[in-house]
């Protein structure tokens, strides 16, 4: 990232000052316009690999929220028909619908779908109807988006990612620092899950359908025998490989215990292999 010092320089520098104040410099505007141009063509990204780490570029998400702060409220119309009917739409200015030609070499199948400006789509990408991608976005080579799928602001999702129907997966542009939902390669997440809070997913994991992974919910590996939980220091991590489902443990306490009451947790069964592979192979012709 040493070739943007520059440009983080500046970002930070405007950052302090209030819309007022940055609508009187016209330079702000300009540098602004340089780093979302960045974002779409994915040159900069609001976290990256570092090794085995991910490490957040807490300047990206600055540029994002400049962008809000520059903004103006503009509305627009997406029209239906020859008589002006669609429809409306009220905004930024800075962060409206990204435009998305067939040099881009992705497909968003018709149906109501929306890429914000500011997001990434990598080639052979496929969005399926109705999806939406939010602003500081990254999505990787050969992904699928399926049907009512959202890919929240900054998350960053790996090459030949299969987001099921449904499938929300959290943004987060505050705090500045915090670490948004990482998705690596090859990752199958079911239906109807939900990732949030900054959980890393790590390559060819599946989460089972209806999964929730959050930083308050620790996670039970019942084949290598421990537990996986948010800290202070890191996010909630699920190894490599891992087939993660729902499931439930005992509540505490004598009540909970006179009622047979449970809570709900996801658990770790089993690490992939030659089934699960077989079970979760991604479809070429689709892509």
């Amino acid at each position: 990232m040493g070739q943007y010092d520059e440009l983080k320089e500046s970002i930070l520098a405007f950052s302090s000052l209030g819309a007022a104040e940055l609508w009187e410099i016209p330079q702000s505007r300009a540098v602004f316009e340089q780093f979302k141009q960045l974002l779409n063509e994915g040159l900069v990204r609001a976290a990256e690999k570092s090794g085995d780490d991910w490490v957040v570029n807490f300047w990206v998400k600055q540029g994002i929220l400049l962008g809000m702060r520059l903004g103006r409220l503009q509305g627009s119309t997406l029209s239906l028909d020859d008589h002006g009917n669609g429809f409306t739409f009220i905004d930024k200015d800075t962060w409206p619908l990204k435009k998305i030609t067939m040099d881009n070499n992705v497909r968003i199948v018709p149906g109501g779908s929306a890429v914000r400006d500011g997001s990434y789509l990598a080639p052979s990408v496929v969005m399926m109807p109705p999806a939406y991608v939010n602003v500081g976005a990254y999505v990787d080579e050969g992904t699928m988006i399926d049907s009512h799928a959202l890919v929240g602001s900054c998350a960053q999702v790996g090459k030949k990612v299969h987001l099921s129907a449904a499938v929300q997966v959290g943004g987060v542009l505050e705090p500045v620092g915090a670490m948004p939902v990482i998705i690596e390669d090859e990752v199958m997440v079911g239906g109807n899950c939900g990732i949030y809070e900054g959980t890393i997913v790590r390559e060819r994991a599946v989460i089972g359908t209806g999964v929730i992974l959050n930083g308050s919910t620790p996670v039970y590996d019942l084949v290598r025998q421990t537990i996986y939980r948010k800290t202070a220091e890191s996010p909630l991590v699920i190894p490599a490989g891992a087939v993660v489902v729902a499931g439930s443990r005992r509540v505490k306490g004598d009540f909970a215990a006179e009622h047979g009451l449970s809570i709900y947790t996801p658990m770790i069964i089993k690490y992939r292999d030659e089934r699960t592979d077989s079970a979760t192979a991604l479809e070429e012709a689709l892509r």
